[in-house]
């Protein structure tokens, strides 16, 4: 048998091979489509648990006198469990491991106060905004006490703390390019570097600087009237799950409408009742 007759005996047919690519491109198709349209809400609604992340920020989510966890996403977590018939379980984390949390499946959800931006999309998904609030700032009193004017910060000689990797210490990287910008990764790592005058200023969500300055009156004061910056916040969840994100969105146009969630918001933001 010659080299000829014998690629002949063993070639495959044309036709067989345009087949084959046929086939491959129906199924492939099909199976990316069939990952893309899975959802982890029935998944979530089925063991009856919502794993919840979340940060301590004050009134956000905070522990009162006798232990017990409190604040406005405390609040918004349990309506919104209770609405979706099963019960949170909150995890806490650092403010900057939130998004990785919930990218690695540790948490299904983000309820922080996170303000939606664009590089945080990048990331996960946001449902639509559900409080609105802004960036203020609070200063230490006798150490900018020679301090005329919010320009009159922007000097290398003036440290202004905010918490890493918030919309917060961007803001001050655009708004005080001069001054030397200090990082916390809590909260309470920046109250207590505001209050000592470690720091001569601290930019952090509204009504965070006003609670310091009432806490700590003579000490710290909140030289602005109107926020620096507004920020929308939203639920945060991974990517590929329209089910959760449109159950979200509802949720939030139903208790925008009956007023639930504006109440609430009132009762930690705009009064010291819960104090």
């Amino acid at each position: 048998m010659t080299q000829t007759q014998l690629f002949k005996t063993h070639r495959i047919p044309v036709w067989s091979i345009f087949f084959l690519f046929f086939l491959v491109g129906i199924i492939q198709p099909a199976a990316a489509s069939e990952k893309a349209s899975h959802s982890s809400f029935n998944e979530i609604r089925e063991k009856g648990t919502l794993r919840v992340g979340v940060s301590l920020f004050i009134p956000w989510v905070f522990k009162n006198k006798n232990g017990e966890l409190v604040g406005f996403e405390i609040d918004v977590a349990k309506k919104l469990t209770k609405d979706m018939g099963v019960v949170p379980e909150f995890i806490f984390y650092d403010w900057r491991e939130l998004i990785p949390a919930l990218n690695n499946g540790q948490i299904d959800i983000i309820i922080a106060g996170m303000a939606i931006t664009p590089k945080r999309a990048l990331s996960v998904n946001f449902s639509s905004p559900y409080c609105t609030s802004g960036i203020s700032l609070a200063t230490h009193s006798k150490g900018t006490k020679h301090i005329k004017s919010v320009e009159d910060l922007n000097q290398r000689s003036i440290k202004i703390g905010v918490i890493s990797e918030t919309v917060s210490e961007d803001l001050a990287r655009r708004v005080f390019n001069k001054a030397s910008i200090v990082t916390f990764q809590k909260s309470i790592e920046a109250e207590n570097a505001i209050v000592t005058g470690k720091i001569h200023a601290y930019m952090e969500a509204k009504p965070i600087p006003r609670f310091i300055a009432l806490d700590h009156p003579g000490k710290v004061d909140v030289p602005l009237s109107k926020p620096l910056l507004a920020t929308k916040a939203g639920f945060a969840i991974n990517k590929g799950d329209p089910d959760f994100l449109n159950f979200l969105n509802s949720w939030i146009i139903a208790r925008e409408s009956d007023t639930w969630l504006k109440s609430t918001h009132d009762y930690w933001f705009e009064s010291l009742k819960w104090k």
